[in-house]
């Protein structure tokens, strides 16, 4: 019972607290990877995108929680739970990319198609594209956008359960 209390507290300020860090934690880890050269594709950047707003907004939930504005809060649970829902079907997208499932944005997948210009050949030696599809790191199986997907998808659903309970 006091797991359950610590990973879902029974206030909204500590729910909010949660989603805050594991957001934080998440951008620290992919930074961290970065750090290591793990240079990310054009979809590991969106997949960020949830992360970076969910931060100041589990901020914001904490705030007005610890101010009594618990109806807010929930609505604010409710906006975080729609982000994360939006990032794990991203992130499940990537996946697909990744396995060759479907085919990915054309920026970062694919090959080149028609007449290609020799002086745009002499450009190549100095661009670094970051494939889509292509996996850089799996660790225990799964690809980081495959770790998204898990990551995104219990945020979504804690936050969602945050956002149905009163207090």
């Amino acid at each position: 019972m006091d797991a359950v209390r610590l990973v879902l507290p029974s206030s909204q300020v500590g729910r909010a607290l949660w989603i805050l860090v594991a957001a934080v934690a998440t951008l620290a880890a992919v930074w961290t990877f970065q750090a290591f050269g793990f240079t990310p594709c054009e979809l590991c950047y969106a997949e960020r995108y949830a992360f970076y707003a969910a931060a100041p907004l589990a901020a914001l939930t904490t705030y007005l929680a610890s101010r009594s504005m618990h109806g807010v809060a929930r609505a604010l649970f409710g906006l975080l739970a729609l982000a994360f829902l939006a990032n794990a079907a991203l992130a499940f997208y990537h996946v697909g990319v990744e396995e060759h499932w479907w085919p990915g944005p054309t920026a970062c997948t694919g090959s080149l198609s028609g007449p290609v210009d020799v002086n745009d050949l002499a450009k190549l030696n100095s661009a670094r594209i970051v494939r889509c599809d292509e996996v850089q790191l799996r660790i225990l199986g799964l690809s980081l956008a495959g770790w998204n997907v898990v990551a995104s998808g219990a945020l979504a659903i804690y936050a969602a359960l945050a956002a149905t309970l009163k207090r």
